[in-house]
């Protein structure tokens, strides 16, 4: 059944007749005129490999290395077996792809997808950009998931692999900043749920060569496949915003490839009839320029920032200046005494969603600036084990939550490039010590070393594979470009 619909997928078919009047204007312009859409499906599918620079292919290799490894240690977690059962509960006629940290086991390729990208998320560990938005979960997990789908004889070699994953980054990238609303933290949709489907589509599209129509129809039918409110972030739901992204984007480049077909306009912004505006309340968007055409992949300009500790990425800067003033406090005081503190002062952006004095499960202490500054004085660093609910429920850490106090400073800015998080320390002597990062280690300006990211991977890696599976593994994503079956790099993760 898969084979068939990928023998297809190349398929030239029509362009819907049944338009909104004013999107039949737009397509009776001159042939030369694209539109939005239509200039995105050119992109998609006039790319090619040797577009890609030598710091495009560095960083985005660091960002599939990154994802493997956070999305193997997150297969051990309860919202991964929760995803995990279910996806074996369901009817799985073609089970060919591989499960992270799961040896032995194979889904169907869109449930494997789906729970790879919610193995991804369950800890909230992957890489995030700007705008806002986790990238490659939405993207990697779909592509490994395809590349085994395919049959022997046509699989993906290494280097496409690696193309779609950066056509897949880079349709995310354009459209966050097809809206200034998508510059700041979210307030509505969580970003890979709309951005992130989109990205997976057209990576899927570009690895299984789908023609531009079909491309373009991949994009639209992937938008109403799109969206999840931030109301159920720090819950064990919010996982499955990149379990879906991964997985939805996949099935509506298959449904393309099969033939149906969905509003050519879809990312136009059409008078009187929405689509991807939808999302977002100041779309303006732009044309896609084709590589030969003066394009530069955002990644070229951008890095990525990769998290040190399992927690959404606003507590990596109040972490950070825990740090600063906890060192302080010991050379001020010879040794870290709780007791000595008499108030913690938090200088912070405003976003609600993070801002949680008291969290109460494992999800809500990810997503608290309280709970993550004070782990970080108390005990000097933060980790896995920081999130589990013996240290969750430690006398210390509600005693020291007690005594934090919360301040929005006018200029710091809910914004992942230009806020800060300070951390003020009263003590009983009166005394007053303060710490503040507004760029902490791993952020885009400040990125990780090759050492700290391949330390992280490892330490990730270990808790479900073999010492000699994850130097493999290393191996294989720095020379993803040898590779001349893809599939090689998915059947090691288990």
């Amino acid at each position: 059944m898969l084979s068939s619909a990928v023998s297809k997928s190349q398929k030239f078919f029509v362009i819907s007749r049944q338009l909104h009047k004013t999107a039949v204007e737009v397509l009776e312009r001159s042939p030369l005129e694209e539109t939005i859409t239509s200039s995105f499906a050119s992109f998609i599918h006039g790319v090619c490999s040797e577009n890609l620079s030598d710091t495009v292919r560095h960083r985005s290799k660091r960002m599939i290395l990154d994802s493997i490894g956070v999305g193997l240690v997150g297969s051990t977690t309860e919202v991964f077996k929760i995803a995990l059962q279910y996806c074996q509960d369901m009817f799985s006629s073609s089970p060919v792809s591989t499960v992270y940290g799961q040896k032995g086991l194979k889904l169907s390729p869109t449930l494997a997808a789906f729970a790879n990208g919610v193995a991804v998320h369950s800890m909230d560990f992957d890489d995030t950009w700007h705008p806002a938005t986790h990238p490659s979960g939405a993207v990697l997990p779909a592509l490994l998931a395809a590349s085994e789908m395919l049959p022997e004889g046509s699989k993906p070699s290494g280097s496409d692999l690696l193309l779609a994953f950066n056509v897949g980054i880079e349709v995310q990238g354009r459209l966050m900043r097809f809206s200034t609303e998508a510059t700041n933290i979210p307030k509505r949709f969580h970003p890979p749920s709309v951005v992130g489907t989109m990205g997976s589509a057209a990576a899927t599209a570009k690895l299984l060569s789908l023609n531009k129509a079909q491309c373009t129809h991949a994009l639209a039918i992937a938008a109403s496949l799109a969206g999840a409110p931030m109301a159920n972030a720090a819950t064990l739901a919010k996982p499955l915003h990149i379990g879906n992204a991964t997985r939805l984007g996949f099935e509506a480049a298959l449904l393309a490839a099969r033939g149906m077909e969905a509003n050519p306009l879809i990312l136009d912004d059409v008078p009187g009839c929405s689509g991807f505006s939808a999302f977002y309340g100041d779309y303006k968007p732009r044309t896609m320029a084709m590589p030969e055409r003066d394009h530069v992949f955002l990644l070229e300009n951008q890095d990525i920032a990769f998290k040190r500790f399992p927690a959404h990425l606003g507590m990596h800067w109040v972490v950070d200046a825990s740090f600063s003033v906890r060192n302080r406090l010991i050379n001020h005081m010879g040794s870290f005494n709780p007791s000595v503190i008499n108030s913690v002062l938090l200088r912070i952006p405003v976003s609600k969603y993070i801002n949680r004095p008291f969290p109460e499960s494992e999800h809500q202490a990810r997503h608290s600036f309280q709970f993550n500054a004070c782990t970080a004085l108390l005990d000097g660093h933060v980790g896995i084990d920081s999130f589990n609910e013996d240290n969750m429920n430690r006398h210390d850490l509600r005693k020291l939550l007690d005594k934090v106090i919360v301040e929005h400073p006018s200029d710091n800015e809910a914004n992942f490039d230009k806020m800060y998080g300070e951390v003020v320390l009263l003590l009983e002597n009166g005394d007053i010590l303060a710490g503040k990062c507004d760029t902490f280690y791993g952020h885009w300006r400040n990125p990780l070393s090759r050492e700290s990211l391949h330390q992280k991977f490892h330490s990730n890696a270990t808790h479900v594979l073999h010492e000699e599976q994850v130097k493999n593994i290393i191996q294989l994503v720095e020379n993803i470009e040898n590779l001349p079956d893809s599939s090689h790099l998915t059947t090691s993760l288990q």
